[in-house]
């Protein structure tokens, strides 16, 4: 499968089929933590940036076996919003597939295309991000398109609630000595409360980021942090629960390998969880990717993640 990933176990969506819409890396922001990497094309012009017909050939060609999932989601490697014609393969997944939830995780810097929101309104779930409400945080943590300002991306997501009927789940990404301080919690929660999402979710580092200096914030400051936002509902986005094992082909095993850490590096737990095969089966396989310098290793605090060689 080219456009399509997983399914994978996620720490909010279940087992989630992933939909990538974008080329590798291309983004609105740069985030400073973004397991992904670092944005390689920034780019707030929307566009058909892969085939809209091969994505819904591969969903269709996926779905008619009634898989057991969770959600659809659009994520991936990039912004999925930036697709154009992701409203498309929204009204196709609906139309055809109505038994499967929808969901996107969004940077929601283009939320504030009217376009856009009314494309996206049929979804079940959507997960927007917002980690900075004043200029100058925005800028350090996001590294964003210049022409992206955080009040059009609150205002952006406002104007979607409004409008839509789609569940919200506000992620906001903590991160040491930039937007854990004070001022500007009390700014994003000014912001959240005027957004009202469903839930606000408190995320922090949890793989290695874009930047090697990005640290995972420690839990009692998210606490404290989950304090400001009470009394919306507010949760802490902990480490990945045990998740179901789903059963790969074997003689595609190491494609699977490399299709999931293409995305998101992974420790030699994650890439289990994902498979469902024993630890000495995907260890001798990273060995052989390893040996054929299309995978390497790097050793974090948190563990060790294996990462793609681009």
């Amino acid at each position: 499968m080219k456009y399509l990933f997983g399914p994978v176990p996620s720490r909010r969506l279940g087992m989630s089929l992933g939909v990538d819409l974008v080329p590798y890396k291309y983004c609105t922001m740069n985030c400073i933590y973004c397991e992904v990497g670092c944005t390689t094309n920034l780019e707030i012009e929307r566009a058909e940036y892969v085939p809209t017909d091969k994505v819904i050939s591969e969903l269709d060609d996926y779905l008619s076996s009634n898989p057991a999932l969770d959600y659809i989601t659009f994520s991936g490697s990039g912004e999925p919003t930036l697709h154009s014609k992701i409203g498309s393969i929204i009204e196709f997944l609906k139309t055809k597939y109505p038994q499967y939830k929808i969901a996107l995780l969004t940077n929601s810097t283009l939320l504030s295309d009217k376009q856009l929101r009314e494309e996206l309104c049929p979804i079940d779930l959507i997960l927007p991000s917002l980690d900075a409400a004043s200029e100058d945080i925005f800028e350090k943590i996001n590294r964003p398109h210049p022409k992206l300002k955080p009040k059009n991306i609150i205002a952006g997501l406002k104007a979607f609630r409004r409008e839509c009927k789609a569940t919200m789940w506000l992620e906001i990404f903590i991160i040491p000595t930039q937007n854990d301080h004070e001022d500007e919690i009390r700014k994003l929660t000014e912001a959240a409360f005027e957004i009202s999402p469903d839930k606000v979710q408190i995320n922090a580092l949890d793989r290695p980021g874009a930047e090697d200096w990005v640290k995972k914030s420690d839990y009692h400051t998210l606490e404290k942090i989950r304090d400001f936002f009470l009394p919306m509902e507010t949760e802490i986005i902990a480490s990945k629960p045990q998740q179901k094992k789903i059963k790969s082909d074997h003689a595609a095993i190491e494609e699977t390998i490399l299709n999931t850490i293409r995305r998101r590096p992974c420790t030699i737990e994650d890439l289990i969880s994902i498979t469902g095969y024993d630890k000495e089966l995907i260890r001798k396989k990273l060995d052989l990717l390893k040996r054929h310098n299309q995978i390497t290793l790097s050793r974090q605090d948190r563990g060790d993640f294996y990462m793609i060689l681009h």
